[in-house]
């Protein structure tokens, strides 16, 4: 059976920038109708948004989806926290490494996946101002590399 494409929705492109990310969970999103039209439409943000275990559940707070405008009366408070669906043992082992490392649960992307919303989420690690100014350096020297290698091929 071939494997169905994933289509992304919405990235939190921040996310890479200030974290490293050491693993990747998917997980489902419990959602409304309307929020899963809105989704589809890509009216949301994930800026700010993060993950926190609450009484063995894992939740993710911050994630802006924007009202879907033929909602009328069905529309959900777009800030309203969603509830994530993981395994227990994979809720479970999040959050020991959340306790015992100290790691964040950041939410990366969301995509549909077999005609469902499916939510990327990063085991974390925070990265310090240092760390930043390295990544912008390789990523500089990477562009100037290639940059004289195609100079260099033209010739």
């Amino acid at each position: 059976m071939p494997k169905e494409p994933r289509k992304t929705v919405a990235q939190n492109r921040k996310a890479r920038h200030d974290f490293f990310i050491d693993e990747v969970f998917e997980a489902g999103m419990e959602l409304f109708g309307t929020e899963v039209k809105s989704i589809r439409l890509g009216k949301c943000n994930m800026r700010d948004c993060y993950a926190v275990i609450q009484s063995g559940q894992l939740v993710v707070q911050g994630l802006h989806i924007s009202p879907y405008e033929k909602g009328n009366v069905y529309n959900r408070d777009p800030m309203r926290p969603k509830r994530l669906l993981m395994h227990k043992s994979e809720i479970r082992k999040l959050g020991q490494e959340v306790m015992t490392r100290g790691m964040a649960l950041v939410p990366l992307s969301i995509y549909l996946k077999g005609g469902r919303m499916k939510l990327e989420l990063g085991l974390c690690r925070g990265k310090k101002l240092y760390d930043k100014r390295q990544d912008i350096k390789q990523r500089d020297d990477r562009r100037e590399m290639e940059r004289h290698f195609r100079e260099s091929t033209r010739a």
